[in-house]
């Protein structure tokens, strides 16, 4: 494919060794190096906007922005959806009740179409989540939220193909969207009570006499304080102790109490309280002594939590690494949790003091796409504002490179790190994905019941690329890309760039 003989390997190998593009860069590109750090990806919008990416007055409504409504074409996607016309409480009794249709059958044929017809049923709904989640990262006009959204689930993770996770995992990226970029403890609390986490580390198995310390270890580790904090096995054991009887509850009827605890029972939706499995016995945590009161011992607990210098840093390190890539300079990181710690866990101040730091700034370009950013970054450069109407060609290119949404089994979701998706499998992968985007819209404009696809001619060489992308790019990309035969070719050159990996 390439001219003069280089192989496709060649080729890549050449522009990955590529240096990177100088600091000082002409103000159009600056503009652009902006967009690529705080969105999901740069577009000819950002270009032409007066108040792009990285002016006060650009980052002043990201942080205050609330959810977003996305443009027409994708909102009436969203609303066709299950997930959207119905609660998750409604879902997921629908979802149990037909699995237990389906048990209940005899037929071993009937009982075994049944049970695919729940199987199909429940990916399908976690289907609907994932393209949701790609709609809105492409086209919501809260891109910082919609980061901060993707941010804070892998922080808070769980994996969809869990017990019936699948039925919630809509909800409970909702639910992180509305706390992304509110205050922390509320964010902690939000996931606390949410039936996807709560199955997901079994905190609904956790009982007085049967305690089990899933998700206690992990609200301590992963989530608020970090390892190495100075927190003790007996902490996590009596974290444990706190979260007894904090569960999920599909059923109508509440659970029959003996009269002393009735007042004790709280319920939302699939969240219960139940009072009739706490352990009400006093409880020694964090240095502080807790005595037997019900869910107000949880809201004690997350107050100590959230207030912690330590989660404080923690918190801090973790968006940093994930803005700013590997190592990212300790001065920001301090000046975060300072911030975390006076503003009480405010994420939009937290954000701006990283953002508006100077070490932010000269961090612009270097940091190397994770697969979501790479994915939806050259979807988004690629077709602009025009909304696709098929998300599974992005969901296969996630999986493809190891980040597919909601996948990722273990609770501390996936690295950060670059090392994690630099090999050079990920790079074969990469170049093969470039040359799917950057050739055809390979599917992303044929509606999943259409059998033709709405045309798609992709061209890179364009007034954003001249204006401000050309500037950005090293000698050795630009006389690779000058040596592109056709126009499929050269955009799958510049999106498979070094120039292109980092933002």
């Amino acid at each position: 494919m390439i001219r003069r003989g280089a192989t496709r390997l060649t080729m890549m190998a050449a522009l990955l060794g590529s240096a990177m593009p100088a600091a000082a860069a002409p103000a159009p590109a600056a503009r652009i190096a902006w967009a690529n750090r705080l969105t999901w990806g740069a577009t000819a919008a950002d270009l032409s906007a007066a108040d792009g990416p990285g002016s006060d007055r650009w980052l002043d409504a990201q942080l205050a922005m609330p959810p977003a409504a996305l443009p027409p074409q994708a909102a009436a996607q969203l609303a066709q959806m299950r997930i959207s016309r119905m609660p998750v409480a409604q879902i997921v009794v629908e979802q149990q009740a037909m699995q237990r249709d389906a048990n209940a059958l005899t037929n071993p044929d009937q009982s075994k179409a049944a049970k695919e017809a729940y199987q199909k049923s429940m990916g399908d709904l976690a289907n609907e989540a994932r393209t949701r989640s790609i709609l809105r990262d492409l086209y919501a006009p809260d891109q910082v939220r919609e980061q901060m959204t993707w941010f804070w689930f892998n922080h808070f993770n769980v994996h969809a193909q869990k017990r019936d996770i699948r039925a919630m995992i809509g909800d409970y990226e909702d639910t992180i969207r509305e706390h992304a970029l509110g205050r922390f403890r509320d964010l902690l609390e939000a996931t606390l009570r949410h039936p996807a986490m709560l199955r997901y580390l079994d905190n609904d198995q956790n009982a007085a006499g049967k305690i089990n310390e899933n998700y206690a270890r992990e609200i301590m580790e992963l989530h608020t304080l970090g390892v190495g904090s100075g927190y003790t096995q007996q902490d996590v054991q009596e974290l444990a102790r706190i979260l007894t009887g904090v569960g999920v509850n599909v059923n109508h009827d509440a659970p029959r109490l003996r009269p002393q605890l009735q007042p004790l029972y709280l319920r939302a939706g699939l969240f219960e309280f139940n009072p009739a499995r706490h352990d009400f016995g006093e409880k020694h945590f964090l240095g502080h002594t807790i005595r037997g009161s019900g869910f107000d011992e949880v809201e004690q607990a997350l107050d100590l939590i959230a207030a912690a210098p330590a989660t404080a840093r923690h918190v801090s390190t973790q968006i940093a690494t994930y803005f700013m890539g590997d190592a990212p300079p300790p001065g920001v990181i301090d000046r975060m949790a300072q911030t975390f710690q006076r503003s009480h866990g405010d994420i939009a101040q937290v954000m701006r003091t990283m953002i508006r730091a100077p070490e932010f700034a000269a961090s612009l370009g270097k940091t190397f796409k994770d697969p979501m950013h790479f994915a939806l970054s050259a979807v988004r450069l690629t077709y602009g504002d025009r909304v696709i109407l098929n998300a599974q060609p992005i969901n296969n290119w996630l999986n493809r490179m190891g980040q597919g949404l909601y996948n990722h089994e273990t609770p501390d979701g996936y690295d950060m790190k670059s090392a994690a998706w630099s090999g050079p499998g990920q790079m074969a992968t990469r170049f093969d994905i470039a040359k799917q985007v950057g050739g055809g819209a390979y599917g992303l404009f044929r509606a999943p019941d259409a059998n033709a696809e709405l045309p798609a001619f992709p061209q890179l060489q364009n007034a954003l690329y001249f204006n401000g992308l050309q500037d950005m790019l090293a000698a050795p990309t630009r006389a690779a890309l000058s040596q592109a035969g056709s126009p499929q070719e050269w955009n799958a050159l510049f999106l498979s760039s070094p120039e292109f990996m980092h933002r």
